[in-house]
């Protein structure tokens, strides 16, 4: 298996800050939607993505990943907020949710993500593809009803993805719509083959010029009655006269709520929930990854929980690796983990020292930039490779991207796992052993060669296998090559064995520790003994 990467932290600044700067840019809004779709302080928010690029970048060896709040525990953390009382004896959660996923990483869960199929991967980042798109249209037509960060199909604004794309046709800003329309013009230009080859596109990219731009547009149409933009439709971070407010913004949990079971139940939920969206990440990133390398997934746990410990210990949000910001880094040409780390610090710097510039930044021109994210996640090129791969593959496909933009991504994904094991139940029903019913000769022996493993998944196959075998034949099981057959299936075989005797079938066992056809269980108690 390959390693996770050689390259030093500071080997490839060059890309890697470039590639933070974008990661900062998307992230602010996420930031501070998921803690308003949360029920949280904003603030808490950007905690969460502070913590999620210094620390778990820091303890973490996922090379491409990003980390931060993530939309998927939104729904669970206003729940528990609720439930709790309070933020801060929520907060007392998060801590706890942290050393549940510690413990998660030193028992080795996070080999689960290794058996994780790769059409539905690819069908989770398609999905994400077409969810950014769909959700990032309304801001860029200046419709911001819906916070940024929101991934859900019934969104927190009482309507849904589709639903909301005519309210925004219905309330279109017209100052919005021209930022994000020039916004995504540069962006467009910036990919052509014939501006790359200027040396100032390896300084200046083109989300930072298409934000900058929009800053600028938006200084320019202050006062304009037809096109000036307000609150809603740019970032909004809490603003702080001094340090001393800035510092009072974090808050302490509520460790007094350690006696409540209900505490510990919330933090189990946490974890359990986080992990597994991290762990898709992962896999996700590693699939995105040029160089395909493999992040140490029980590593990449205790990061995450040590992440969440500390988030929970100063008032920020869960963390998790999240998919839009891995994707923008990726997209970006990020090639270290550093590009992680460094977005934290600047998410760290400018929201202490100028949290009023990051304020006129238009959503419109971040959804700009996001548009271009999704777009190459589910671009057409995608879809052709993914079906040239086959049916099986295809569909899995297919279901995963639907099911995640008609409900949320872990159901989506449970779905898509659904088909591909409907489809690996097929295959194992289809081929546990060689046998074609239309090679049966009249006078010839019918032979049944198992392969080296049997499983219980094999059962309905040679339930439908023996129903084909006409009367009055000669069958042979050989079962030389096997090595491993399950009881439900010699059950099964035994049971064959039974019903051959009134069809005049005679079967001959090959191969097997115990060859006497008048009790083929005794095979499997042998293996006991």
């Amino acid at each position: 298996m390959k390693k996770s990467g050689n390259h030093g932290f500071f080997d490839h600044l060059g890309s890697d800050l470039p590639a933070s700067l974008v990661v900062f840019l998307v992230a602010v809004p996420l930031c501070l939607g998921i803690a308003l779709a949360s029920g949280a302080p904003l603030f808490s928010g950007i905690i969460a993505g502070i913590v999620g690029g210094i620390v778990v970048a820091l303890i973490s060896k996922s090379q491409l990943g990003v980390s931060g709040p993530a939309a998927g525990l939104a729904v669970i953390v206003l729940t528990a907020i609720g439930d709790m009382g309070s933020f801060e004896n929520f907060l007392a959660a998060v801590v706890i949710a942290g050393i549940f996923q510690v413990l998660l990483g030193v028992f080795k869960t996070g080999v689960f993500a290794y058996y994780l199929p790769s059409s539905v991967i690819k069908g989770m980042l398609s999905g994400i593809g077409v969810i950014i798109i769909l959700k990032q249209i309304p801001h860029s037509f200046g419709y911001d009803a819906d916070p940024e960060g929101d991934m859900d199909f019934i969104q927190s604004d009482g309507h849904n993805t589709f639903s909301e794309l005519f309210y925004a046709w219905e309330n279109i800003t017209p100052g919005a719509m021209v930022i994000s329309i020039i916004g995504l013009a540069i962006l467009i230009l910036w990919e052509q083959p014939f501006i790359k080859k200027f040396s100032f596109t390896k300084i200046l990219n083109g989300p930072l010029l298409a934000v900058a731009t929009g800053v600028g547009l938006n200084l320019l149409f202050e006062g304009n009655e037809y096109f000036s933009l307000h609150g809603d439709h740019v970032v909004s971070i809490p603003v702080h006269d001094n340090l001393s407010d800035f510092f009072g913004q974090f808050t302490s949990p509520n460790f007094a709520v350690l006696a409540n079971k209900k505490t510990y139940i919330v933090a189990l939920t946490i974890a359990v929930i986080a992990s597994i969206e991290t762990l898709l990440s992962v896999e996700a990133a590693d699939k995105m990854d040029p160089e395909r390398r493999i992040t140490p997934t029980n590593r990449e746990l205790i990061a995450q929980g040590i992440g969440n410990s500390i988030s929970g210990l100063i008032g920020g949000l869960p963390v998790t690796q999240v998919i839009v910001r891995t994707s923008a880094n990726v997209q970006s040409g990020g090639k270290t983990r550093a590009s992680a780390f460094f977005h934290g610090v600047m998410l760290l710097v400018c929201v202490m020292a100028i949290p009023h510039v990051l304020n006129l930044i238009p959503l419109a021109s971040l959804a700009a930039v996001l548009l271009v994210v999704g777009y190459k996640l589910v671009k057409p090129s995608i879809f052709k490779a993914m079906y040239k791969t086959g049916h099986s593959q295809f569909y899995s496909y297919i279901v995963t991207i639907v099911a995640i933009v008609l409900t949320d991504l872990l159901t989506g994904i449970g779905l898509g796992l659904a088909v591909a094991m409907v489809f690996i139940l097929w295959n194992n029903f289809k081929t546990p052993y060689h046998f074609d019913p239309n090679e049966i000769k009249e006078g010839e022996p019918i032979k049944i060669d198992l392969s080296e493993d049997v499983s219980f998944l094999n059962k309905a196959g040679f339930i439908k296998t023996f129903g084909l075998i006409p009367e009055n034949s000669h069958v042979i099981i050989d079962a030389t090559r096997n090595k491993d057959i399950h009881w439900d299936v010699l059950e099964v075989i035994d049971d064959f064995k039974i019903n051959a005797k009134s069809k005049g079938i005679k079967l001959e066992l090959i191969g097997f520790k115990n060859e006497n056809p008048d009790n083929v269980v005794e095979e499997l108690e042998s293996v006991v003994k």
